[in-house]
């Protein structure tokens, strides 16, 4: 296997981020006083199993969780095989399953299919049928039995016994007693040999382990070979470039709280590097903590292809000023910084701003509208001209769609009924765009509609993504309007890549990921894969289309007067029966 290239100076950091990632939660995320857990407006399939996506929040405990969603610990437990070993972080997000999951979940799978949710599904082989004599009152046990040919598995590093199990269809502890193995440590290389599932596991004597590199070759099974090698989609196109990338982060985890979002964001670039490594790119990942020791000076960095960061908006000005002749710079995470795209050509906005999300809405609403819709335009009155406000307005009377506007104040509570009813037609469908971003008006408004609902209006709501994190809307109100809203962040868990990525990041870091570091990996892969192919005029190419990565969708546009900005939204439609769909 093919090691990290990269610099001295990151040794030390990469070292750091996997101890930060080990660090426990405050003491008092422990505590059992009252927290409110509001329930996830979010479902998704997992394997067939519907699931809520849920944040976790500060102070929240796993008995706060369980008692909000009625369902007990262990049924959380069996959903995320490593929130024993790691415990609740802060942001991370966890699958907490529904009534109907834990119904459809046999107690024999409890064992070995803990981990289906997120991990790579394997089928095993169907058992043989039993022959005729089996079924007499006969013993079967006069003939000798034969010796069990097993399967062997050479340990990756990143590997742990929960990741193997699940791969091959068993439990943990057939493959404990098979090897008899004292504790679940394993060493990278190591051989262990896999029982066949449903086998009776008889313990081996003297399992050898090889460590050394140059055997590993010649003992590896064919059926591990296959198994390990990437298939024609996993391959990078073209492996001709060495890779240089800069990383400018915030990585002090001493300091503020909110530095544990820029590890986050640091772990899932390790994850990208190493996935990238395994396949054959070269790759120098040059880190600074600019959080301790500040901008880097331009000869660390001018050599990169891209660096990704900084975050804060002063230092990414200072950098972008510095790298005015290369390299170019990517914002990895604030969505308001586009507009410095305006002003330096070598730009990169990697985050969606929120004004392609609404165009984006705007123009879905156009798309969908039939000739017998209405479009209701509906905004809060005497509400301050917000930038929602201002920019939804502007998109929807630059678009061309015929609409009425309805506007109104909360205390006038049901009064507004009739006459938005005067508005809407029962001859097709009413399309209604909410113009805010106030949680208290916009729940008033979706209430108001699912009353219109039950008079028999068809009602399909269209809204910006930031009524997802509303914490009093009522999630059926947002089903039974068939909420449509552009994303710039989504994550579908029923994506193998997804699945995949879950699993990989597990076992290297022994937490879940966050959003952040989902936005770390679809960078830094994204970024790699484009210098790996084209060298230093990789640039030329970011504008050729969309990349669906796992979080985020890539579609660059050049700013006429400046840099680059991500115009790539992800569409997603809340259905009835609390089924969550992203539109291809």
């Amino acid at each position: 296997m093919k090691r990290l290239k990269i610099n001295g100076v990151i040794r030390a950091a990469v070292a750091a981020a996997a101890l930060l990632a080990f660090v426990p939660e405050e003491a008092a995320a422990q505590a059992y006083a009252p927290v409110q857990v509001t329930i996830s407006k979010e479902k998704v399939k997992i394997d067939g199993k519907i699931c809520y996506s849920h944040i976790v929040l500060e102070k929240q405990t796993l008995y706060s969780i369980s008692k909000a969603y009625n369902v007990s610990i262990d049924d959380i437990y069996r959903f995320n095989p490593t929130l024993k070993e790691t415990g609740l972080k802060k942001n991370g997000i966890i699958l907490i399953p529904s009534q109907e999951a834990i119904q459809e979940t046999k107690p024999a799978e409890v064992e070995t299919q803990a981990a289906a949710p997120v991990a790579v599904q394997v089928s095993a082989p169907a058992p043989a049928s039993a022959p005729a004599s089996a079924q007499t009152e006969e013993p079967a046990v006069k003939e000798t039995p034969k010796k069990i040919k097993h399967k062997t598995h050479t340990v990756k590093w990143f590997e742990d016994l929960d990741v193997i199990a699940e791969k091959y269809g068993v439990s943990v502890e057939s493959i404990m007693q098979l090897n008899n193995l004292e504790g679940r440590k394993l060493t990278a290389r190591q051989k262990l040999q896999i029982p066949n599932p449903g086998e009776v596991v008889q313990p081996v004597e003297d399992v050898q382990v090889q460590i050394a590199e140059e055997t590993e070759a010649a003992q590896a099974t064919d059926s591990t070979a296959a198994a390990e090698t990437p298939s024609a989609e996993e391959q990078v196109v073209v492996q001709n470039h060495n890779v240089k990338a800069g990383l400018l982060l915030p990585l002090n985890a001493t300091g503020a709280s909110s530095h544990r979002g820029n590890m986050d964001f640091y772990s899932g670039v390790l994850r990208a590097v190493s996935d990238l490594t395994e396949k054959g790119v070269n790759i120098e990942l040059k880190v600074c903590d600019t959080g301790s020791n500040g901008l880097p000076a331009h000869s660390y960095i001018s050599d990169c292809n891209f660096v990704i960061g900084p975050i804060a908006s002063a230092d990414l000005t200072k950098t972008l000023e510095m790298c005015a002749y290369g390299p170019y710079v990517i914002s990895p995470l604030d969505q308001r910084a586009q507009s410095l795209a305006a002003s330096y050509g070598n730009m990169i906005q990697a985050p969606t701003p929120h004004i392609i999300q609404y165009n984006d809405l705007i123009d879905w609403v156009k798309e969908d509208a039939q000739q017998n819709d209405k479009v209701i335009f509906i905004t809060e009155k005497g509400a301050r001209q917000s930038d929602v406000l201002t920019q939804m307005q502007e998109a929807i009377d630059s678009s061309g769609v015929s609409y009425r506007h309805f506007s109104y104040s909360i205390l006038e509570g049901r009064d507004v009924m009739e006459p938005l009813m005067a508005l809407m037609t029962d001859a097709g469908a009413n399309r209604v765009v909410i113009a805010s971003e106030s949680e208290a008006f916009v729940n008033d408004v979706v209430r108001n509609l699912n009353l219109l609902e039950y008079q028999k209006y068809d009602v399909v709501l269209y809204s910006p993504s930031k009524i997802r994190n509303f914490e009093t809307i009522d999630v059926d109100n947002i089903h039974n309007t068939s909420l449509h809203t552009s994303l710039a962040y989504y994550i579908n868990y029923e994506d193998p890549r997804v699945k995949t990525f879950l699993l990989k990041y597990r076992a290297m870091f022994n937490t879940e990921p966050s959003q952040f570091a989902f936005q770390g990996y679809d960078i830094a892969t994204y970024f790699i894969e484009l210098a790996n192919k084209y060298g230093y005029n990789w640039i030329e190419k970011i504008t050729d289309g969309e990349t669906r990565m796992l979080q985020s969708t890539f579609e660059f546009k050049k700013n006429p007067e400046g840099g680059y900005i991500n115009n790539g939204v992800k569409r997603i439609i809340y259905e009835e029966g609390w089924t969550v769909k992203e539109l291809n």
